[in-house]
């Protein structure tokens, strides 16, 4: 049993963070899915037809992400939230690769309800995962990287142990903490605010929990966590 868990300091910052919750178990990732190859399509289309980069940052979501950087003492022009650095590549018209399913489909949804959509490999854990604030003695490995960085201390991260899987909070996601065909066992946290995009992220966690459960047949466990409820076990 592994556990996720949003520290104090971080709702000391972000009182209205919340976040939809959901862990798989038994997933054959190697092989593609035309469905989720064609879901991530559609969404990638859909979302260019209808929005614009010039307009981006002013989205309910965006705008709250973009205010939630600012308040963890972080520049969000400088350092875009996962979400809207995929929706502005996508406005662009560059479109988005296929990665493998669980990571497509993860873009997919994200996409579809504006939420930034995680993706940790669950026996790359070394002792659960949680959001905190960072430690000197916390290393994160850029991708493609092959020597980790130290992170000064005060940081907003996603990190098991000493090893950030996602720097500043939902900005950049560690070479070791990439899902790949390989991945069988995955936890996909949402983010969201309470006060705003709540309940897009309880409904982007039921749709993600009943695709996985259709197209790769596995064990699905979802949950919520808030300031109430800081942890959730999976």
């Amino acid at each position: 049993m592994s556990r996720f868990t949003v520290s104090e300091d971080i709702f000391a910052a972000l009182p209205q963070y919340c976040l939809g919750v959901a862990a798989a178990r038994g997933i054959d990732n190697r092989a593609p899915s035309a469905r989720i190859a064609a879901l991530l399509d559609q969404e990638v289309q859909t979302f260019a037809e209808t929005h614009d980069a010039a307009g981006l940052r002013e989205l309910p979501g965006l705008r709250a992400c973009r205010e939630a950087f600012q308040a963890l003492g972080m520049n969000p022009n400088k350092f875009l939230c996962s979400v809207e650095a995929l929706a502005k590549r996508v406005c662009k018209g560059d479109g988005l690769p296929h990665i493998n399913p669980l990571v497509d489909l993860g873009n997919a949804l994200s996409l579809r309800y504006l939420l930034p959509m995680g993706a940790h490999d669950i026996d790359r854990l070394e002792d659960g995962l949680q959001v905190r604030l960072s430690t000197p003695e916390d290393h994160f490995l850029p991708m493609g990287e092959e020597t980790p960085e130290l992170l000064p201390a005060g940081e907003p991260v996603y990190v098991s142990g000493h090893t950030v899987k996602t720097r500043r909070w939902i900005w950049r996601q560690s070479d070791d903490g990439k899902i790949t065909g390989e991945t069988s066992h995955v936890f996909f946290p949402i983010d969201a605010f309470q006060d705003v995009n709540r309940g897009q992220a309880l409904q982007a966690r039921d749709e993600l929990a009943a695709l996985l459960r259709e197209v790769f047949g596995c064990e699905v466990v979802t949950g919520f966590v808030d300031r109430e409820h800081p942890e959730f076990e999976f």
